[in-house]
């Protein structure tokens, strides 16, 4: 069963920054993660669909590199986000972070038709960067571990002209 968070971070995201394939709430076809606080650890559930099969019976690989990669910077806003003092859902807008670097350890096949639970643990760098450290099980089991470096989003980034 996926379970249901009311407050993800990415409800908090501006607008003009709601587009990510993978966690964009304004991106319909788009993976649409969504991160949120378990105690002090994030959490992002996710249930893919067969089409990301990497061979029958088992999730691509890649669909977890995605789920992976947004979490941690979703982990890594919403740890500015409290930081400064605030929560999912009490209407200020969360600084959007990219992913400075990615690892993502396979530890063994996920199987499809299960839901898929992404734990992470923020850890502060800078005071514009995060590391989150991540889980993700297939029910009870392990089945990847990764590390997102996280960065404030630079103010450069903008629309191509």
């Amino acid at each position: 069963m996926t379970e249901e968070m009311t407050y993800a971070i990415q409800d908090d995201y501006p607008n003009d920054l709601a587009y990510c394939y993978g966690c964009g709430r304004l991106n319909k076809e788009g993976h649409l993660f969504r991160t949120g606080w378990d105690g002090d650890q994030t959490v992002t559930w996710h249930t893919p669909d067969d089409v990301y099969t990497a061979i029958p019976g088992f999730v691509y690989g890649g669909l977890i590199a995605s789920m992976v990669d947004c979490h941690g910077t979703g982990s890594a806003s919403l740890a500015l986000h409290r930081k400064n003092g605030y929560e999912p859902g009490e209407g200020k807008e969360a600084s959007r972070f990219v992913t400075a670097s990615l690892n993502v350890d396979y530890i063994k096949p996920t199987p499809q038709n299960t839901p898929l639970k992404a734990i992470g643990k923020p850890e502060e760098v800078h005071p514009k960067k995060f590391k989150v450290h991540t889980e993700v099980y297939a029910g009870d089991e392990l089945c990847a571990k990764a590390v997102v470096t996280a960065a404030v989003m630079p103010d450069t980034f903008t629309q191509p002209t």
